[in-house]
């Protein structure tokens, strides 16, 4: 008997983590893509971090 053959449950397990593995893929690009795409768009790429921020403040009529 050779130690080479797979079992089914190998075949079902590579695929099980051919799907995770391809869904990561996707999570990490869909991640990467939006992160691009607020850089690239500009605006403020300030955060809410609890301070005072002058830009921020509208100026008195």
């Amino acid at each position: 008997m050779a130690i080479s053959r797979d079992h089914e449950l190998h075949k079902r397990r590579f695929s099980r983590n051919v799907g995770v593995g391809l869904t990561l893929v996707f999570f990490v690009a869909l991640v990467f893509g939006l992160t691009i795409a607020k850089v690239q768009r500009g605006g403020s790429l300030q955060a809410f971090d609890h301070t005072y921020r002058p830009a921020l403040e509208q100026p008195a009529e």
